[in-house]
């Protein structure tokens, strides 16, 4: 019993100086940026880290559109938005990552509606889900995580590319994570059931981002358009309630505790999205607010250029589409 007690001491002790640790090393982004009359784009900008991004948009003044499937959030996060800043321009908008209808709608619409936009933050994410092949023939978590974030932003590239400057490239920012460390590509069984462990499935989503941006950033060379990506760190967010509602809650409020808040978390994307230096690379891999490190694979141009290639295919964007993403002008 007493060993059981020291033990636990232990444990304590040592989650306690982690948490300090890290609490103490989080780096803020300090810049003082205004985003008058730019439009930003954040996936998943009603709840976690997405909230904070887009409430830090909204506070600089940017037009900001939040995404989501879920019609009470995104009027409960536009509303919390709104209220926090005083800014108005904050727009909700249906949009399902797990549906290729859903996404072209959503592309159609601002393609149609917006006049420009300045950043698209595809922060929107699900974690350790159930597994179930979609309507469009993709793993679930794959096509949340990937594959729908890809086709996105290919469509969302023509304005993009009108919005962006020399002096002020329009800026595309991947939410990666830590875990892309375990990810592999195996196109024959990527989008399999029952296949991976949920974990890496949910890894294997991570490292295609970072190869995307990889590949993206080479298709986008000669326009004023950057593509990055970031590695948050440990979060505390509602991404953890997929394990149970309480054992979600408790991780969340440890996750937040020992490592990084929401807001904490958000620090990496908004830096991304908005520090000069920043702005003058692309394809990199940020964390911290510093650049970082990927994985070694996630450097391979060969790997890159075939995920890129079965992308297209998996997401069915025909040559003249593809084309079209690239060089219409609106």
């Amino acid at each position: 019993m007493l060993a059981i007690l020291y033990l636990l001491l232990v444990i304590v002790v040592v989650a306690m100086v982690v948490g300090l640790y890290q609490k103490n090393t989080n780096i803020i982004c300090k810049s003082k940026k205004r985003l008058d009359g730019k439009t930003a784009i954040v996936t998943g900008g009603t709840s976690g880290m997405g909230l904070r991004i887009a409430m830090d948009f909204a506070d600089r003044g940017a037009r900001v559109i939040v995404a989501c499937p879920f019609v009470d959030e995104g009027a409960t996060g536009r509303k919390l938005i709104v209220r926090k800043t005083g800014n108005e321009e904050v727009i909700f908008k249906l949009l399902d990552l797990s549906s290729n209808t859903s996404i072209r709608k959503f592309a159609n619409d601002i393609l149609t509606t917006e006049k420009r936009l300045d950043i698209l933050i595809n922060n929107a994410g699900v974690g350790t889900v159930d597994e179930f092949i979609t309507k469009d023939g993709l793993n679930f978590i794959m096509q949340v995580n990937y594959f729908g974030t890809f086709l996105l932003t290919l469509l969302l590239l023509p304005l993009l590319k009108k919005s962006g400057s020399i002096t002020e490239p329009a800026r595309i920012v991947n939410t990666s994570s830590v875990l892309h460390n375990i990810g592999t590509v195996n196109f024959k069984v990527m989008n399999r059931l029952n296949h991976w462990y949920l974990i890496q499935l949910y890894g294997n989503s991570k490292l295609c981002l970072v190869l995307f941006a990889r590949e993206l950033t080479k298709r986008l060379k000669g326009t004023n358009v950057v593509c990055n990506c970031v590695d948050p760190g440990a979060v505390g967010t509602t991404i953890f309630n997929c394990s149970g509602k309480y054992y979600g809650a408790f991780v969340q409020f440890l996750f937040s505790v020992l490592f990084k808040t929401p807001w904490e978390g958000a620090q990496t994307a908004i830096y991304a999205a908005l520090d000069k230096k920043a702005g003058l690379v692309s394809g990199e891999y940020f964390k911290n607010c510093r650049t970082g490190q990927a994985k070694q694979c996630a450097y391979d141009d060969n790997l890159a250029k075939e995920l890129w290639e079965e992308s297209v295919k998996l997401v069915k964007l025909c040559d003249d589409e593809l084309e079209e993403c690239f060089n219409k002008n609106l």
